[in-house]
């Protein structure tokens, strides 16, 4: 469990903050590519690590994101027209560029030079695998573009989505390295998902519900690794990389594809939830990738807003005859809310001081103390936070099976590294 004040350093990402500062030192996934488009396109509101802002893309089709609010009176850019290489304001005509640099005061003469002193806060934002990145710390610290695997793969061999999702981004994050839950929460699709299906390790998650944990660092977070009894004689080995501070990766199943997450802070009680899905060698085949667009997997059917459509308003469209009949362990229809709405039951920031942690939340207990480290090293000695390096990026998980007494960090060493044109490491 953790003291009041170590929940409020983790859970906590505003301006100012620790934690929050520790973010903003990260390319973070801001948008889909599809959210904007085309040049002159509607902006999009955008809100990450509790600061609202507007994303565009001007007309030479260069990404801007800047302070929501009009510097003049204070009106949402949202509802400014997009044209001529600046977003302008519709109540009095002020004008600003990708930067945030004012460029028209339609009110004051050109030659005062009003204009110029007026400058909102910006961000740089890049686009990388269909998604649009945001850096939003020092620009004198700006790392180098981010190289995660699904990023870089050929377009035809990745598929990414968000959802809205109510909880603080923590105990969404902790969801996701958090391999013992599978043989209980999602032990009904194992077997049915077409995204798990026919993997020969399905069979040993629900054979062996006591998987053993073994923790090691990485240079970018750490390797979480769940040992479950196989054969004789071999341990089933799935692992997890969770790279800081909010990327994860879930173990592959057969040939299906790898997929992960990212868990982005929208304020301290909301978070977008990124999920990808990616084939190192091959392209996704259509039933694949209707299976992801139609929220299989660890995607989720959302509305226009990318909130889901099971939802707490709706108690997640719970069906409990399917959790007595055991057709569902939860009663919830599919991976994705299978986690979310459990994630969302903690209430908003989940209260760390009640609870009551075993071996196989190590992982997580591990990944608390880097964040903490990191954050406060930052903080009282300007330190530069892990996982900025690049390589530190390229990741993969994996799973296997290997015999008794081999450790998996020796074993797995070349299958945990994302390398061209190399199958994933599945079973």
């Amino acid at each position: 469990m953790l003291k009041p004040e170590q929940n409020a350093l983790v859970t906590q990402t505003g301006p100012g903050t620790p934690m929050g500062e520790l973010f903003r030192r990260y390319w973070l996934p801001a948008l889909l590519a599809q959210e904007l488009p085309a040049p002159d396109c509607p902006p999009v509101r955008l809100q990450i690590l509790s600061e609202r802002m507007v994303a565009f893309r001007d007309t030479q089709g260069k990404l801007g994101l800047v302070d929501e609010f009009c510097a003049h009176r204070g009106v949402s850019l949202w509802f400014g027209r997009n044209e001529e290489n600046g977003i302008r304001c519709p109540y009095h005509g002020w004008k600003y560029d990708v930067n945030g640099q004012c460029m028209e005061v339609p009110s004051e003469p050109a030659e005062s030079g009003y204009c110029e002193k007026i400058k909102l806060n910006s961000y740089p934002m890049i686009e990388r695998g269909g998604v649009i990145w945001v850096y939003m710390g020092p620009l004198e610290h700006k790392p180098p573009f981010p190289e995660f695997e699904f990023a870089t793969v050929p377009p035809e061999q990745s598929y990414t989505s968000k959802r809205y999702q109510e909880c603080n981004w923590l105990q969404a994050m902790e969801g996701g390295i958090d391999s013992s839950h599978v043989s209980f929460l999602h032990s009904g699709n194992l077997n049915t998902d077409p995204l798990f299906k026919g993997a020969k390790g399905n069979q040993y998650n629900l054979n062996d519900r006591m998987p053993i944990f073994e923790v090691v660092e990485s240079d970018g977070g750490l390797y979480i690794g769940a040992r479950r009894n196989a054969e004789a004689g071999h341990y089933y080995w799935r692992i997890t990389p969770w790279v800081m501070p909010c990327f994860t990766m879930v173990p592959p199943r057969g040939d299906h594809p790898i997929h992960g997450h990212f868990w982005v802070p929208i304020d301290d009680e909301n978070n977008w939830a990124w999920s990808f899905d990616y084939h190192p060698v091959r392209a996704l085949s259509h039933v694949e990738r209707s299976a992801m667009e139609a929220g299989k997997g660890i995607h989720v059917a959302v509305d226009s807003n990318y909130r889901p459509l099971q939802n707490k308003d709706n108690d997640y469209l719970m069906d409990r005859a399917a959790q007595k009949a055991g057709t569902s362990y939860s009663g919830i229809e599919g991976i994705g809310m299978q986690d979310a709405s459990l994630q969302e039951s903690m209430g908003p920031i989940c209260d760390r001081t009640k609870e009551n942690l075993v071996s196989t939340d190590n992982g997580i207990i591990m990944a608390r103390h880097r964040l903490m480290k990191a954050a406060k090293a930052l903080r009282d000695k300007g330190t530069s936070p892990p996982a900025i390096n690049p390589a530190a990026q390229r990741v993969r998980s994996a799973s296997l099976v290997l015999p008794v007494g081999v450790a998996f960090k020796d074993a797995a060493k070349d299958a945990l590294l994302a390398r061209e044109g190399v199958a994933q490491s599945s079973v």
